[in-house]
């Protein structure tokens, strides 16, 4: 299940509404949520073996929402089960909601794709169009999604847990685990690794931050995906943790002095705003919903996309310079705060408070795992 999808059933429920959740089963198991979940048998999805793919059981799906008798039907993907719940809210004439977090026509342009580019717009503009509200994390995709006549599109979904991800988990420890010496600064990427997420430019980048550096910087990645093995195979001197869960990827953030993110395709830019409310600066792509949050010389820096000798050379800057480091990771901790999820979740419960009518005792959320 998704962070934010995860967030949204805590918050109701701390809020006193029922909440109910549909999603795909994962092989080795997730972590259950604390509402009552309906798990679909899934396989996985060829071209991304981490994302899986549901069989829509418009039956199952149907008594189990029934026996709960929502009052909102929240789709926070459009894949397989999405599809049965959008058409399962229509059809009992309940409010809508959805979400938009993945930037479909950009990544077909990443995977090879980009002549159905046009197609996928036709596909989100049907499939989000009956909605009453369509969430998305970033104001420049909320836009874009404006410009293709979704109209009711709004920004929500861009919060970050500043209790969970703190400076003060901060610890020596990490260093001493990796090998890593006090003084050496430690530059971190965090993310999935696809093709979507410019892992070249990444890797062009650090090859040339690491010559100039040398011990004076150490190169860490958190992260599985399909192009793990390139990513190895290109960069063999940066240390792989492979997927981390939340509390030790809040340790890993705290304890680095810089974070890097190459992709034009974020949203929102999530692992952004965590690694900004752990106090340390980010180096991001001056593109999407990461340039919504760094603003340049201030609490991180921007780079265009394609430059990997740009990126390579901020990372040396931000390696050398601790002062300038320490203070941009200062003003990261301050502009995180101001994107605290409190707020954020009483918008949400008021957004479907309002949909719901005065009929607020029930709120179902549909999620899934392909974050």
């Amino acid at each position: 299940m998704t962070t934010v999808v995860r967030r949204m059933v805590e918050a109701l429920l701390e809020d006193g509404h029922g909440v109910v959740v549909v999603a795909p089963s994962y092989p080795d198991g997730t972590p259950p949520c604390k509402a009552p979940e309906l798990r679909l048998p899934s396989v996985a999805f060829p071209p991304y073996p981490e994302i899986r793919v549901s069989y829509p059981d418009t039956g199952r799906v149907s008594r189990f929402l029934d026996a709960f008798s929502p009052d909102v039907v929240h789709v926070a993907t459009e894949g397989p089960i999405g599809l049965v719940t959008r058409r399962y809210a229509m059809r009992q004439g309940i409010p809508l909601v959805t979400s938009y977090h993945t930037q479909f026509p950009k990544y077909a342009r990443h995977y090879g794709a980009g002549f159905l580019e046009p197609l996928v717009w036709r596909w989100l503009e049907w499939f989000h169009g009956p909605a009453r509200v369509t969430q998305t994390p970033g104001e420049d995709v909320r836009d874009e999604l404006r410009a293709h006549g979704i109209s009711q599109a709004t920004v929500w979904g861009r919060g970050v847990d500043t209790r969970h991800f703190h400076p003060a988990k901060r610890h020596r420890a990490w260093k001493r685990r990796l090998d890593i010496d006090d003084d050496t600064a430690v530059v971190l990427h965090v993310g999935r690794l696809a093709p979507e997420k410019n892992l070249g430019v990444l890797a062009e980048s650090w090859r040339i931050a690491e010559k100039a550096l040398g011990r004076r910087a150490a190169f860490v990645i958190a992260g599985a995906g399909p192009r793990s093995g390139d990513l190895s195979d290109a960069v063999p001197f940066a240390r792989r943790l492979g997927f981390l869960d939340r509390e030790t990827l809040a340790g890993l953030y705290a304890s680095s002095d810089m974070c890097v993110l190459p992709s034009d395709t974020e949203t929102c830019g999530l692992v952004a705003l965590e690694a900004m409310a752990s106090g340390i600066p980010v180096i991001a792509a001056n593109a999407g919903g990461l340039r919504e949050s760094v603003s340049d010389g201030h609490n991180g820096l921007l780079v265009s996309p394609a430059d990997y000798m740009g990126f390579a050379a901020r990372i040396v800057d931000l390696a050398i310079n601790t002062a300038k480091r320490r203070q941009m990771g200062v003003h990261a901790r301050q502009t995180a705060e101001l994107r605290d999820t409190k707020a954020e979740n009483a918008e949400l419960i008021r957004q479907y408070a309002q949909l719901a009518g005065i009929r607020t005792e029930s709120v179902t959320a549909e999620a899934s795992c392909a974050a």
